[in-house]
């Protein structure tokens, strides 16, 4: 039987960088993502390109924990151990703290936090099981240096990384690997419009690639955190 990785908001940028990542080394593949016809597309095109693996991919909006349990049971219903789980579901609006819109921290804070701790706390019984898995969360740059106008966002990644040190810290005496994706601009859909070179970012696949590394390394080892940045540094 294939591996199986649970990969949440795989659609575009790191969810579909990575989805592509971990189907190319044969790894058979559960995502969501709030879309519908990205959905369709995403299985449209996976199935071309990775004829060899199983894609199963569910409309789900995570920020509603009603959804992320719906989802759960999706994947809890394969009876398939979950091998790697990428809890990669944001978002993001620009603002600061003391002017930004009524509502941006419950918003950010559901989407960015709650999706990955509830969806975690699931999933995370069987690879303490088995003795075995590892879970990445998207964390970003923001959530361990907070700038102007990033606001309730890096509020929500700061405590992302809190969950995710702490889910480390747990997770020592039971086998299951636990791994924090702290990223600078990366050059997805959320970057449109910008003025900016294509060339300052950081690409989706990349980081994908420091994700499939990580996981790759024997289960004597983990990397707890990896911070990646544009060569030229933050935006």
């Amino acid at each position: 039987m294939k591996k199986l990785a649970v990969i949440t908001g795989g659609t575009k940028g790191i969810g579909r960088a990575t989805i592509e990542r971990f189907a190319k080394e044969g790894f058979d593949i559960i995502t969501c993502a709030r879309n519908h016809k990205d959905i369709e597309q995403l299985i449209e095109d996976i199935n071309e390109r990775f004829p060899f693996i199983e894609i199963y991919a569910v409309q789900a909006d995570l920020s509603n924990k009603n959804e992320v349990a719906k989802f759960a049971e999706v994947v809890k219903s394969l009876d398939r151990p979950v091998d790697m789980l990428l809890n990669n579901t944001g978002t993001f609006i620009p603002g600061s703290v003391h002017n930004e819109e009524d509502g941006n921290l419950e918003m950010m804070i559901e989407t960015n936090l709650y999706s990955a701790y509830h969806l975690t706390r699931v999933l995370i019984s069987g690879m303490m099981e088995r003795k075995s898995g590892h879970v990445f969360t998207t964390g970003s740059i923001a959530g361990i240096q907070a700038y102007a106008n990033g606001g309730s966002y890096s509020i929500s990644k700061f405590a992302l990384l809190g969950f995710t040190k702490a889910l480390r810290e747990e997770m020592k005496p039971h086998g299951v690997r636990v791994t924090s994706i702290l990223a600078g601009a990366t050059y997805t859909s959320s970057w449109e419009g910008v003025e900016l070179p294509v060339e300052r970012f950081m690409k989706a696949e990349d980081i994908a690639d420091a994700i499939y590394a990580a996981h790759a390394l024997s289960p004597n080892t983990v990397v707890e955190e990896i911070i990646l940045r544009p060569q030229l540094g933050d935006i």
